[in-house]
């Protein structure tokens, strides 16, 4: 299915409407132009300052140049820059909203990337109704309701970035070419502000030969992007992995949480881009031939062949992007098949084994937890629902030694396990609640699973965004997990129809996408092949949503 034949893609409304809270806004503009302002105060008082350094090539310490490795890392770097943000922020987009709570409760955003300020009361407003167009021209794929296909971009490119990076960093350690961006001394940050004084007045200082050495300013700027941004970023984005924030509960508080990492997450994502424009500019006016000699062709003259070579590069990522596009557009399940390939085989070794466990207190529930998905229309489940469900049964078949159904009394009576978690939605938001239902592993030893059942699946009442019953599809080790419940109690309320009446299922290592509500029935299987199209569930099928979900 190609993506421009759906409905979704290209709404009516297509109006991206930024808007950051004033507090924020504040310290944002402050950080922007305050070191500016004050540049200009001493240089109107002191006049420009002394630099201590002189840039002679021949006392430069250290490695000089730009070996083959560092030029074809900064090229790679940039690359994979370019297609992950593009993605990122189209993944963005799905929930336009950043907090600093972790509830994610309508009205305590500190910024937001759409016009809508206060959510409708007058109907029920799910996140997905939530979420913003985002032109192709910036996002990856663009349009509305893809974050599917853009984290199938995304993933493959951040292992790609950071593993670039990690080898990037262990050939500066190697080779000594560390010494050129490591500050030695602290005396570097007060030379560095000097520089910055010269720049931000428009006095340009003297310029060393970056063939040989950086200024102070450079120094520190290329080790704070180097050792520093770069980390975070790799660091906050694994802080809104389930499978991660479940089992170690410590790991996301490094951050705050969840929200607060998605946060910094996007913030790091503009340090990136203002450095980038800033290093661009400076690569252009203090001599863009002898600049782009250096990082293009490892050399220190000034050829055009570096110019013409530079351009080249550039008309390259320009043809990617164009390319990415078009996979998108017309190739989306060989995109989804080559992106599980890549990220699944590394994430269900890495990721996946990690059983949830973490657990949060009473106070910690959070006051508002967004609604998802569609209420079901049936009149099965509409005739249910109107009699309090007292005649549902919930079919179990498959591949088990002991098909059943069960009343919601009968499934009741099974046991009962309470827990307090943290959901994760695919869409960026995210919510506490608590739960009671039927542990799983219990229902599991009530049917007597055969050996060739590999995966359950889990059958809705309701229907996809595209229409056709929704359903989604777990490996037997996560349904085994002690945290997986059958849910029909949330906030010590019965089960309410919204968040889906009269069961639900709770998986803590997996996205809300892949925990079914209204579930109407449960089927032993033994693979994701017999079922739907092929591809693990609804939102797989459809939308080329992530098999396995815990990133």
């Amino acid at each position: 299915m190609s993506l421009e034949k759906t409905d979704f893609s290209f709404p009516d409304d297509r109006r991206l409407r930024v808007w950051v809270r004033r507090p924020e806004l504040l310290i944002l503009i402050t950080l922007a132009i305050a070191p500016v302002l004050s540049a200009w105060a001493y240089y109107l008082v002191e006049g420009l300052p002394k630099l201590l350094g002189t840039y002679d090539p021949a006392s430069a310490e250290g490695p000089h140049g730009f070996p083959l490795w560092l030029r074809s890392a900064h090229y790679l770097n940039f690359f994979l820059l370019v297609l992950m943000t593009r993605s990122g922020l189209q993944i963005l987009m799905d929930h336009p909203r950043l907090y600093w709570n972790v509830h994610c409760t309508p009205g305590t955003e500190w910024a937001r990337f759409t016009p809508l300020a206060v959510i409708p009361t007058d109907r029920v407003w799910t996140s997905k109704e939530d979420s913003r167009y985002l032109s192709p021209w910036i996002g990856l794929p663009g349009g509305r309701h893809t974050v599917g296909l853009a984290r199938l971009w995304h993933f493959p490119m951040a292992i790609a970035w950071s593993t670039v990076g990690l080898v990037f960093v262990a050939l500066l350690l190697v080779t000594g070419q560390w010494n050129r961006i490591v500050p030695h001394t602290w005396r570097v940050i007060p030379e560095a502000a000097k520089v910055f004084v010269h720049y931000a007045t428009f006095h340009m200082p003297p310029e060393p030969d970056g063939f040989y050495q950086y200024n102070s300013l450079q120094e520190i700027s290329y080790f704070v992007v180097v050792f520093l941004m770069g980390p975070l970023m790799i660091a906050t984005g694994l802080a809104m992995s389930p499978a991660i924030d479940n089992r170690f509960p410590w790991y996301p508080r490094l951050f705050g949480h969840r929200q607060s990492a998605r946060s910094i997450h996007f913030l790091t994502l503009l340090g990136f881009l203002g450095f980038t424009t800033v290093h661009v500019f400076f690569v252009v006016i203090t001599g863009v031939l002898k600049n782009l000699d250096h990082i293009v062709l490892g050399g220190d003259e000034m050829k055009i062949s570096g110019l013409i070579l530079a351009a080249v590069g550039i008309g390259v990522i320009v043809l990617a992007g164009l390319a990415a596009q078009w996979i998108s557009r017309n190739r989306p399940r060989m995109l989804q098949s080559v992106s599980r390939r890549l990220v699944q085989g590394l994430t269900s070794r890495s990721l996946d084994p990690l059983a949830p466990r973490a657990e949060f207190r009473k106070e910690d529930i959070s006051p508002h937890f967004w609604a998802n998905g569609k209420l079901p229309t049936s009149d099965e489940w509409t005739r249910l629902a109107a009699g309090g469900f007292r005649d549902y049964r919930l079919k179990v078949s498959g591949l088990v030694e002991h098909p059943a159904e069960f009343s919601l009394d009968e499934i009741k009576k099974m046991g009962k396990r309470e827990q307090i978690t943290q959901h994760h939605c695919i869409q960026g938001w995210s919510g506490i609640a608590g739960w009671g239902g039927l542990p799983l592993s219990r229902l599991v030893e009530e049917v007597g699973p055969r050996p060739d059942a590999k995966w359950v699946v889990f059958r809705s009442f309701g229907e996809g965004l595209l229409g056709g019953e929704y359903y989604d599809c777990h490996s037997l080790a996560d349904v085994l997990h002690p945290q997986s419940l059958l849910a029909y109690e949330m906030n010590d309320q019965p089960l309410g129809e919204l968040h889906g009446a009269p069961l639900r299922l709770r998986v803590e290592n997996q996205l809300g996408y892949k925990m079914v509500k209204w579930i109407k029935a449960i089927e032993f299987v033994a693979s994701v092949k017999e079922v739907g199209k092929g591809y693990g569930g609804k939102n797989e099928d459809d939308e080329y949503y992530d098999l396995v979900a815990n990133i």
